[in-house]
């Protein structure tokens, strides 16, 4: 066994891998950019070495910085995680060249199957099924549009380098076909360095499901089970979950008798996933394998019992797996959610900043449930804009879908964030969807459940109500607490310690008004319409995750305070309350409303990014739907376009500028 590995990575994945070294007993080394030098993975490993600039292409992508780390270290392995260098056989070599060990499969089974064209042509010799398309490469867009034709749309369009959702586009029309060959080329270009793109038949209504297979170095290969990941958003994976709630085990075993197949016909050692994309009737096609571990490898680790990153480990030091596939038993049930820093409310623009406030979700409370957080990150950590957005994965298994479910709905209203905007509201929505809860998933779940985007969870009535009568309770305990102060003016009523309370609660410019009876820990609260609800809580003055119980039912609401408001958050679901006596209600009444500037003759960025490109001058007309300027995010273009006819009046910001959330890019003169 090795005594020292460096991991080739960063954030979370690269501390899930010290994590397990630690468990085994092996020293760690890690390896950060400029931008990462109080990273949390450098402060958990035992020794870290500086790579290079802040950006990845300086630092964690360039091979000889990262061997001579190993030799200056001493290490005798490196784990390279998932990304980066992750599927580059040119690093494998280099590994092996300079007598260290990669955690990882060999390179030629990395080279046949990183590249999409070579890995479906080699699972259709290997007998495994594939999607209809074109394999060649495509020269230009004329071309793509051609293919596209012919094949029928709609199509699905995929740098042969991709990956993470990057050079990926859904094209229906000619039109889309031409503009997404253009985009995928551009951003495989920039993320892979290879602009090749091929094109296959899109399924529709499909699931997007994985296999996890493990092979050692004497031939022994086996699966364990699948992985339901198709609820994505811009072919992006958001919420994964072990088993799929679609699949049978008929199903099941053949999937993974083709994902075997696969890995032993390119002598595949080490941790991997087969991709298959699978229709309504359960046919299955092969999309890809990823030779590497996969972001989302907890849920199966938590339904196995095997921990994924010790096996390759145990794999690259040459030991024999000890398991057979009979031995591999699927129990309960897990659920994934990726943690973002994106503003879900603004069409998922990626956010940075420092985590100013970072609690992770406490323990579930009853036997048999399990809540795990792998994060890189700690508070105070800042999340940059030159690597991947994810903050944390958040992952819960119990003894079934719908507990397991429950227990991810607790964890999320558990998890408080602040300092960025972040995607927790929609995972909660998604969550408590119908459709979600039934299983009935496909990878357009996102689009077809959120046509407009996502604009805020839903609360029922019932739920709304609660949340109103807790700000009421939250209220009365700062009264209390203010009544407590000495010194203070005797006849001023609102700052008494009295225990039985009339609060008007503004929800906007809506009055809620209600009554607060004080009993020890317990608040009855009764409203105008004569309903009382019975509020436990154990809370402190400035506590911002309450947990409490409602009318008998448990919950956990956060909340956020600015002077006299405050605003509570559940199930994904923010409201913005002011609590006060009767009579300032009268008087805010009678306050005057400030209309927000209009700001409709403007293009903003909607995130902070690169301004890429600019396809309008001053001067010129554009019409709606027209493409004004192109804007780069975390590796990810993003095309602007025009909402109206107009004429572009003033250019505010010039190709190459670093734009900042809501700056201006043009300013628009007559809008039609």
């Amino acid at each position: 066994m090795f005594e020292k590995i460096l991991i080739a990575n960063r954030g979370e994945i690269a501390c899930r891998v010290i994590h397990s070294c630690q468990a085994m007993g092996i020293k760690t080394v890690a390896v950060y950019s400029a931008a990462d030098a109080t990273a949390e993975h450098v402060d958990r490993a035992d020794e870290a070495i500086a790579i290079g600039p802040a950006a990845s292409a300086e630092s964690y992508l360039v091979i000889d910085k990262i061997v001579q780390a190993c030799k200056d270290s001493g290490a005798q392995a490196v784990h390279p995680g998932f990304g980066f260098l992750s599927e580059n056989q040119d690093f494998v070599k280099a590994l092996e060249d300079a007598g260290i060990v990669f955690i990882g499969p060999p390179a030629p089974a990395i080279g046949a199957m990183g590249d999409k064209i070579t890995s479906k042509k080699l699972a259709q010799e290997a007998g495994v099924s594939t999607v209809p398309g074109h394999m060649d490469l495509i020269e230009d867009a004329d071309a793509a549009v051609r293919i596209a034709e012919d094949i029928g749309f709609p199509v699905m369009i995929k740098a042969s380098a991709g990956g993470g959702g990057k050079g990926m586009r859904v094209a229906w029309n000619a039109e889309e076909a031409r503009e997404g060959f253009r985009s995928a080329r551009n951003e495989a270009k920039s993320s892979f360095a290879d602009d090749r793109i091929f094109i296959e038949k899109f399924i529709e209504e499909p699931r997007h499901i994985e296999i996890q297979v493990l092979a050692d170095k004497h031939g022994n290969t086996l699966h364990l089970g699948e992985r339901e990941c198709s609820i994505q958003r811009r072919h992006q994976k958001v919420i994964e979950e072990a088993p799929s709630p679609f699949i049978d085990p008929e199903t099941r075993a053949a999937m993974g008798a083709q994902a075997i197949a696969l890995a032993k016909a390119v002598d595949y050692h080490s941790a991997g996933t087969v991709e298959f994309i699978v229709d309504k009737n359960r046919n299955f096609y092969f999309l890809e394998m990823n030779t590497r571990i996969q972001v989302e490898h907890p849920v199966t680790e938590l339904i196995t019992g095997l921990d994924i990153v010790e096996w390759m480990i145990r794999i690259a030091a040459g030991e024999k797996l000890t398991l057979a596939q009979d031995d591999v038993k699927l129990n309960g049930w897990a659920v994934e959610s990726r943690v973002y820093a994106e503003d879900p409310l603004r069409n998922f623009m990626p956010s940075i900043g420092r985590l100013v406030r970072y609690r992770e979700p406490a323990a579930p409370q009853r036997s048999g449930a399990t809540v795990r957080v792998d994060s890189g990150v700690i508070e105070g950590s800042e999340i940059s804009m030159y690597y991947d957005p994810m903050i944390a994965k958040l992952v819960t298994h119990a003894e079934d879908r719908d507990a397991a479910i429950a227990e991810m709905q607790r964890a999320l209203d558990g998890f408080y964030i602040r300092g960025i905007n972040h995607n927790i509201g929609f995972l909660a929505a998604v969550m408590a969807h119908p459709r979600f809860r039934e299983g009935r998933l496909t990878t357009n779940f996102i689009t077809e459940e959120f046509p407009d985007g996502f604009q805020g969870g839903k609360l029922d009535s019932e739920e709304r109500s609660g949340l109103i009568d807790l700000a009421a309770v939250l209220q009365q305990l700062r009264a209390q607490r203010e009544g407590q102060i000495s010194g203070q003016l005797e006849d001023v009523d609102w700052l008494s310690e009295s225990t039985t309370r009339d609060w008007v609660v503004l929800e906007g410019e809506t009055p809620h008004p209600v009554h607060v009876e004080t009993q020890g820990d317990r608040y009855v609260v009764t409203s105008n319409s004569g309903g009382t609800v019975k509020i436990e809580i154990s809370a402190q003055v400035g506590d911002t995750s309450i947990e409490c119980v409602m009318n008998g039912v448990p919950m956990i609401v956060q909340v956020d305070y600015a002077g006299p408001r405050m605003k509570l958050h559940h199930g994904g679901v923010a409201l913005d309350l002011l609590v006060v006596t009767p009579r300032a209600a009268e008087l805010a009444a009678k306050m005057p409303h400030k209309e927000p500037p209009d700001l409709s003759k403007y293009l903003l960025s909607p995130m902070p990014g690169l301004l890429i490109s600019l396809a309008v001058k001053e001067g010129q007309d554009v019409k709606a739907g027209e493409e004004l300027a192109v804007v780069e995010a975390m590796k990810m273009e993003n095309v602007l376009r025009a909402e109206r006819d107009g004429i572009v009046a003033t250019l505010h910001a010039q190709p190459g500028d670093s734009l900042a959330v809501d700056q201006a890019i043009l300013e628009f003169g007559e809008m039609a």
